[in-house]
């Protein structure tokens, strides 16, 4: 819920506004003396061979009009002018079963057209009335069956009339998909997941499941069946045009030149649950105790169910008090780590979180399912479980991506509020100027960080290698990647300026920061640069206020694209639940 929400319900009254005007659209149709529908046991056979007339030129049914019923039936007459009479019958039926109350023979009359006469009523009916006639069967079916199915499609077909009706303003025809570009990445009503186009079963297990129901109750089946066969063949419906973008994104991935590079992903894989599945962390870490604990309680509640410390600089103290916790896994990255693997220590430190990760991720198959790399200073924000967002991944799939929300400055423990980069908001590269006005275009998404994400592997499989923000398999990226929904990358980078001052000559020197080989364009590296050389710490302080500092202008410019983020994190108080007291 966001700051500013009001809890104001889209229809005045709320619920019982909704009801209200239900109801008073379901007043009975009135009969005048004399009308009213046939009676039950009505012979139905002749109906299918006489035909409708011209109501106008029928002195008993034209107007004026005596009652509602006698309105209603000289609307039915006129639109099916020249139909079966069985069809203006089905059709008046419908129009009294739709109220709150009817004639007592109208349910039944209504189930026998269907059972006597489906193929007539299937050839000659159009499919604004098949569509009548199963909503009526949600109300007014014999069986449970026929009551589901038709409750189940009244809400499929009146979702799509109320969908389809306003895309129409987006300028599109029906037919026409949406392009790739343009997305924006908000969260959905209810919080719920965003569809996956590239692998989501959403869309078959709606009509598949309505399919299989209906195949349960033979006066239903042959009207459900023929409306989902319509839909499936309608080239003009949502389903049509998520199958196209799937499609052209399958073509675009499978195109000549475009090196395909899939790791092969256990058979096991496909038997994971959320309820079986297991993950953790590996992270090389040089930090102080009680920034390391932190990291490790957010995700020791969250569920991991390992975290592989490795600390890049000795630290006995801090190694004692985390190994007393049973998930935790510390090493101690000292000359007898090195000596044991083999290995020389990296002098860059990117190599040595390569390394350890990967080592890891090889040594894990028995014990985790998941891997997930990450810095000390990055956490983990899912909207679910993070076992159930990695149950849904693909079988096929061997490693997914998170995207990064970087944080805006906090109270030490205590972020708040995290900033997405453009192009996970879903926004043009233009809107980076509205936000930022002086830096946004020399800062690639607004990020001082990376925007790239982190990753998240399976374990089990052979010849693969954890980098920084990708899977190499045999020394090149997997290609069967998954973006992962449903959470964010919390990236603490420039939590305060007193952060960002103290760190930027190692970030400049040996991190995030540096020049870019190959880029004359003034871009990040090059800014930090000439901020600091032209105007000292005046300039670089310029450059936090703008992109990093937490004011109530940058939120609110954020929220406006779309690109603001509310996590309230208290990490202290986790590190409390789980280790108790720190040293």
């Amino acid at each position: 819920m966001s700051e500013t929400d009001d809890r104001r319900p889209t229809y005045p009254g709320g619920i019982d506004g909704v009801l209200t005007r239900m109801e008073g659209r379901r007043d009975p149709l009135t009969l005048a003396e004399g009308e009213g529908l046939p009676p039950a046991d009505l012979d139905l056979a002749p109906l299918t061979r006489q035909r409708v007339g011209d109501p106008d030129a029928d002195p008993a049914e034209a107007p004026p009009f005596r009652s509602g019923h006698h309105r209603k039936r000289h609307a039915i007459r006129r639109e099916l002018t020249g139909a079966s009479e069985l069809c203006a019958l089905h059709g008046l039926l419908i129009a009294h079963l739709r109220k709150r109350d009817w004639p007592a023979q109208a349910p039944a009359l209504f189930r026998r057209l269907w059972a006597e006469h489906p193929d007539h009523l299937l050839q000659h009916l159009d499919p604004r009335w098949l569509v009548s006639a199963v909503t009526t069967f949600g109300d007014h079916g014999e069986s449970t069956t026929q009551r589901s199915v038709g409750l189940a499609m009244t809400v499929l077909f009146g979702t799509m009339k109320l969908y389809e009706s306003e895309r129409l303003y987006s300028g599109h025809p029906p037919e026409r998909p949406f392009a790739f570009t343009g997305r924006v990445q908000a969260t959905l009503p209810l919080d719920m997941d965003a569809y996956a186009l590239a692998d989501g079963g959403l869309d078959v297990n709606m009509i598949g499941r309505l399919w299989s129901e209906a195949e349960g109750d033979a006066v239903i089946r042959p009207l459900a069946h023929h409306l989902l066969d319509l839909l499936v063949h309608d080239d003009r419906t949502l389903f049509r045009r998520l199958m196209t973008m799937r499609q052209r994104r399958a073509r675009r991935e499978d195109a000549p030149g475009r090196a395909r590079n899939p790791a092969p992903v256990p058979a096991s894989a496909r038997r994971l649950t959320a309820a079986t599945l297991r993950w953790g962390i590996v992270s090389t870490v040089k930090a102080p105790l009680r920034q390391v604990a932190r990291f490790a309680a957010h995700h020791i509640e969250l569920g991991a169910q390992a975290l592989h410390i490795h600390l890049d600089a000795p630290a006995p103290e801090t190694a004692a008090f985390l190994s007393r916790h049973p998930r935790l896994q510390v090493t101690q990255c000292d000359a007898d780590y090195w000596a044991q693997t083999g290995k020389a220590r990296m002098e860059a430190h990117q190599l040595r979180q390569v390394f350890n990760a990967t080592r890891c991720l090889r040594a894990l198959a028995p014990d985790l399912d998941w891997l997930a790399h990450l810095d000390v200073d990055e956490l983990l924000l899912p909207d679910r479980p993070i076992a159930t967002l990695l149950a849904d991944v693909p079988p096929d799939r061997a490693w997914a991506r998170i995207a990064p929300a970087e944080a805006l400055s906090h109270a030490e423990g205590r972020p708040g509020y995290f900033k997405l980069s453009h192009l996970h908001g879903g926004r043009p590269k233009a809107v980076l100027q509205d936000v930022y006005p002086t830096f946004g275009l020399h800062l690639y998404g607004g990020f001082l960080s990376h925007t790239a994400g982190k990753v998240l592997a399976r374990t089990g499989i052979e010849d693969t290698r954890l980098g920084i923000h990708s899977l190499k398999y045999h020394g090149t990226e997997a290609t069967n990647r998954h973006r992962l929904t449903g959470a964010w990358l919390g990236h603490l980078h420039a939590p305060s300026w007193e952060h960002f001052r103290d760190h930027l000559a190692f970030r400049l020197e040996k991190g995030s920061y540096r020049r870019p080989s190959g880029r004359p364009e003034m871009g990040q590296a090059q800014l930090i640069d000439y901020l600091r050389d032209e105007e000292g710490e005046a300039g670089l302080r310029a450059l936090f206020d703008e992109v990093c500092a937490d004011t109530p202008e940058l939120r609110q410019r954020l929220a406006a694209q779309g690109m603001l983020l509310h996590r309230p994190l208290d990490l202290d108080a986790a590190v409390t639940r789980v280790f108790g007291k720190l040293p």
